[in-house]
């Protein structure tokens, strides 16, 4: 543990870094955690028919509600207001709606921000609003739908790329390990899809609150017994609780997924994951062999002792030399 420290990883028992050894699965998040966590906005689409709406409204009303949250989407979205210079009232009786927006009260109005799945199944709007959000979807693009009191006034597309690391950790856990990978994402299925394409993860699980990223976790483990869940968001905290090994990315983890967490990777650095599952392959052999090595020589002496050969040199030899073999032998992880 103390050479995965010097590497900024912090594992929180050796019990854990025992487990990542059995680990046949890895789930990973997508925000944040396969991705750089720092989406952009590219498109803002005005759908208000009402006619009454001054420009930047829907932003407006957007950056408000949002400025309450710490998603990745939700600085995107400050960020674009401050870019416009769009002044950001403070919203009231903001609530969190699970995995998929916020709502809160800005200027007396009642305001929805939410994904087009939320939209879908809670707040009717027009067919050519739809058919806009499954055309950004299609190009790879989160899509985030704005409700004014009960009016749908704008949409945006908002883009988040692969980590530079991201392809080469999942290839080499698929090629050294022989790990299957799979993301859980509460992204709609055709960003998922294109961003395991590029990632090139084994399976994609889109379209999941947090709930069901547990649920998902818990499949996982019943199919392949051990899971390794790694993720940085609130929502993802649950899911990392249930995973025999949850793994936080440190730098941009929030602090729920941080203290749930087994395994912290302080740098938000996804490279270290290989590092860590041959860490644990390496550590579990050690340990076999240092138990092995250990028996042996207490049973040679304890051999010789009954056949009247040892002597209390030999004994104190054996117990000492053992130990300090031992010792030696499990130094040798430190400069893996």
């Amino acid at each position: 543990m103390t050479n995965a420290a010097s590497r900024g990883v912090l594992i929180k028992g050796g019990r854990y870094l025992e487990a990542l050894s059995r680990v046949r699965v890895f789930a990973f998040d997508k925000t944040g955690t396969l991705t750089q966590g720092r989406p952009v906005i590219t498109d803002v689409v005005d759908v208000c028919t009402c006619g009454e709406c001054p420009e930047d409204c829907g932003l407006l009303h957007a950056a408000s509600v949002e400025a309450q949250s710490s998603h990745p989407l939700a600085r995107a979205l400050l960020a674009e207001a401050e870019a416009r210079g769009v002044v950001v009232p403070t919203a009231q009786d903001v609530t969190l709606l699970s995995g998929r927006g916020m709502e809160g009260t800005v200027n007396g109005a009642r305001v929805t921000v939410a994904s087009h799945a939320h939209f879908d199944e809670y707040v009717p709007h027009q067919l050519s609003v739809c058919r806009r959000a499954e055309e950004l979807a299609a190009q790879g693009k989160t899509v985030i739908l704005v409700r004014h009191d009960d009016e749908v006034c704008m949409m945006f597309g908002a883009i988040d790329v692969p980590r530079p690391s991201s392809r080469q950790v999942i290839a080499d856990l698929k090629a050294r390990e022989g790990i299957r990978t799979v993301m859980l994402t509460g992204d709609s299925l055709s960003v998922a899809t294109e961003i395991g394409r590029q990632v090139g993860v084994d399976e994609v699980r889109a379209g999941l609150l947090p709930e069901e990223k547990v649920s998902a976790v818990a499949a996982l483990m019943e199919e392949y017994q051990t899971v390794a869940m790694v993720g940085d968001g609130v929502n993802d905290a649950p899911a990392l609780a249930q995973a025999d090994v949850g793994i936080a990315m440190g730098g941009a983890a929030s602090s729920q997924a941080m203290e749930t967490a087994d395994i912290v990777l302080m740098g938000d650095d996804l490279a270290q994951l290989p590092f860590l599952v041959r860490l644990s392959h390496k550590t579990r052999r050690t340990v076999t062999a240092n138990i092995a090595f250990a028996l042996a020589v207490k049973a040679a002496v304890f051999v010789l002792a009954i056949a009247g050969l040892a002597t209390l040199w030999m004994a104190v030899v054996a117990d000492v030399g053992a130990s300090l073999a031992v010792i030696l032998n499990g130094a040798r992880l430190r400069r893996m």
